[in-house]
């Protein structure tokens, strides 16, 4: 169901979350971001849905949290906005589909760390990316998490401390995001990566998205013990046995 501020569609097996606040550059704010929790949810649970689309209306992807959201807020209510955008970005990586941002404009701060929290990430030429704060007084602690994953320590620090944009190019490069394309391929781009990260079984691809968020940052003895486990375990499945034999069967002929 849409609301104001989200616009939720489907696209045959898309199911696209649309962020629909463009009068606020599609700042995060604490209902915003609840909002978006719930479309992800809903469309999460639909078995026809094979991958998630996070898009955004206007000419800004997102430019962080909500500041006039946050600025009278105490501890407490800071906490609890902040505890808000780390279930959505953990809902994300959790959910079986692979999730794909289509990113124009600028993604700075939480739009930033949405963005590297998406499985994978297609931008327009002319994005940029940042987190800002560290070249103003309150640094990007939360979206640090993120970003450091996705484009490692030397990096990500270059972008926390300094506070100055990357171009969708250098994004390309660090690893932020997998594709660059003309602003006017980027929903068509977006649709096609996201269908063949998605083909194949759902069930299998459930697994190994889990698996790989589950053994990343393990030491490489854990996590060969870990994704030996999963491996071992997901042969047992009757598609997996099936898909093994099929396989012989067309290398014997």
């Amino acid at each position: 169901m849409d609301t104001a501020q989200v616009l939720v569609s489907l696209d045959d097996d898309l199911g696209v979350v649309t962020m629909n606040r463009p009068e606020r550059r599609n700042a995060l704010s604490e209902s915003h971001l609840r909002e978006l929790i719930d479309a992800v949810g809903r469309l999460a649970a639909d078995p026809a849905v094979r991958a998630i689309v996070i898009a955004a209306n206007g000419p800004v992807f997102s430019s962080g949290h909500d500041i006039a959201d946050m600025v009278e807020r105490d501890d407490a209510a800071m906490t609890r906005l902040l505890a808000t955008c780390t279930t959505l970005m953990r809902t994300l990586q959790s959910i079986p589909q692979p999730v794909v941002a289509a990113v124009q404009g600028i993604a700075t701060a939480a739009g930033c760390q949405l963005v590297a929290t998406c499985d994978l990430a297609v931008a327009a030429q002319g994005a940029t990316f940042a987190t800002p704060g560290g070249k103003g007084n309150w640094f990007c602690t939360t979206p640090m998490v993120a970003v450091s994953r996705a484009i490692g320590h030397k990096r990500a620090l270059e972008l926390l401390f300094t506070g100055e944009p990357i171009d969708a190019q250098t994004a390309l490069a660090w690893g932020l995001v997998n594709r660059v394309v003309p602003a006017e391929a980027l929903v068509e781009e977006t649709a096609r990566l996201s269908r063949a990260a998605s083909r194949g079984s759902r069930t299998s691809k459930a697994i190994g998205k889990r698996a790989y968020y589950d053994t990343i940052d393990l030491d490489l003895e854990a996590a060969y013990v870990d994704a030996s486990e999963v491996m071992a375990k997901s042969s047992m499945r009757d598609e997996a046995r099936d898909a093994m034999r099929t396989f012989l069967e067309k290398r014997a002929k």
